[in-house]
């Protein structure tokens, strides 16, 4: 069944800022091809939803904790998404990210007359390897809830091949269920134009400042590669989040005021800090498809990340950039000094770079591979 004309779609995420810097082309394209689109996340600023209404989406705010899995809350979120589905009438509901993608499809069975459409961004704490009690048993907790939450899921979107393998031995979704890989979110290479690399040896990480995405790996590596090369500059931007892996406080702070890296804070326009390095890095543990990354590609810059799930996609080792083991941070200081003693080898990965990302990762590709799935759902 396909969507009629002013149907709701509503899309639902967990980071209010995803919606516009994540979404936004997507809504954009739903609402030029006639669909109602109401976007929903929590806390949402007057920035967010005034380029929701530029778009022609409508917001409407909803309560989530994004970490841990307490029953009361979560139980209070899926009521909450309920409601929301059926006061707008939604025909579909698009959700990416873990607590969307679960509560919303629980929801959409309950509402009964809601096309569910989920997109796997990643599988985060829940599903990864790891030991020990709380793991094993929020690992058990989060399986059943993707199974009763995919199961009559009328299309599900993968961002790497490798989630799309690790969902159907866990048989979270049907065998004969359909899934479709799409290459991340995208990137609108026009609005991340190309920019040649500065001469002065800068690494930028950009990430939510959890170990799992290999930020102390990034730290070693710093601290390895400035004692041969003192002049090499690594700068960390993003966050300490919500989530059993973050790094803390003083842990930031002591990587500061020893020199090892520059921390940039959190950025509302990553831009000028992509121009500003000469080479990207991601030594994350796992990933649906970085965007950080994506974003690095299409500005044009070489790209050290790991040989890991949704990491690797991003990266043809030694035309674009190089991959290293998980969680190695010699052989990820080795690469960079590479890099370091090859800056031409630097300018011919980040012009490799660019044409990835307009070859396969333009967001328009993304985008009509997405609309197909939910229009033909």
């Amino acid at each position: 069944m396909s969507i009629g004309v002013a149907e709701s779609i509503v899309i639902l995420g967990s980071f209010a800022e995803s919606l516009t810097r994540f979404r936004g082309s997507l809504i954009a394209a739903l609402v030029a091809r006639g669909h109602r689109v109401v976007a929903c996340a929590p806390d949402a600023n007057d920035e967010v939803r005034r380029t929701l209404a530029v778009i022609g989406a409508e917001y409407r705010d909803i309560r989530l904790s994004r970490a841990g899995l307490n029953p009361l809350s979560d139980m209070r979120f899926l009521m909450q998404v309920k409601r929301l589905l059926k006061r707008e009438r939604a025909t579909v509901l698009f959700a990416y990210t873990i607590k969307p993608v679960v509560y919303g499809g629980l929801a959409a069975r309950l509402v009964g007359r809601t096309r569910f459409v989920p997109m796997i961004t990643g599988v985060g704490f829940g599903l990864t390897a790891g030991h020990g009690l709380a793991r094993l048993a929020v690992g058990g907790l989060v399986r059943i809830l993707y199974r009763f939450a995919l199961r009559r899921a009328h299309v599900v979107f993968f961002q790497n091949p490798d989630d799309l393998a690790l969902f159907r031995n866990l048989s979270l979704v049907k065998p004969a269920q359909a899934c479709v890989q799409v290459p991340g979110s995208g990137i609108d290479i026009d609005e991340f134009p190309y920019s040649p690399p500065p001469a002065t040896p800068t690494f930028l990480m950009i990430a939510r400042l959890l170990r799992d995405k290999g930020v102390v790996e990034y730290v070693e590596a710093a601290r390895a590669v400035r004692a041969r090369y003192p002049e090499a500059r690594f700068q960390l931007a993003g966050w300490i989040d919500e989530n059993p892996t973050s790094i803390t406080e003083s842990e930031l702070k002591r990587w500061v005021e020893g020199g090892e890296i520059e921390f940039l804070g959190r950025l509302t326009d990553v831009r000028p800090a992509l121009r500003s390095c000469s080479v990207y890095v991601l030594p994350s543990y796992r990933e649906g498809t970085p965007r950080t990354v994506l974003e690095a590609l299409a500005i044009g810059r070489a790209v050290v990340t790991t040989d890991a799930p949704g990491c690797r996609e991003t990266v043809r080792d030694g035309v674009n950039g190089y991959l290293v083991p998980v969680r190695d941070s010699k052989a990820l200081a080795q690469r960079l000094c590479e890099l370091l003693e090859s800056p031409e080898q630097i300018l011919a990965f980040g012009m490799a770079s660019r044409r990835l990302a307009e070859e396969r990762f333009d967001v328009r590709i993304v985008n009509r591979i997405l609309i197909e799935g939910v229009e033909a759902s």
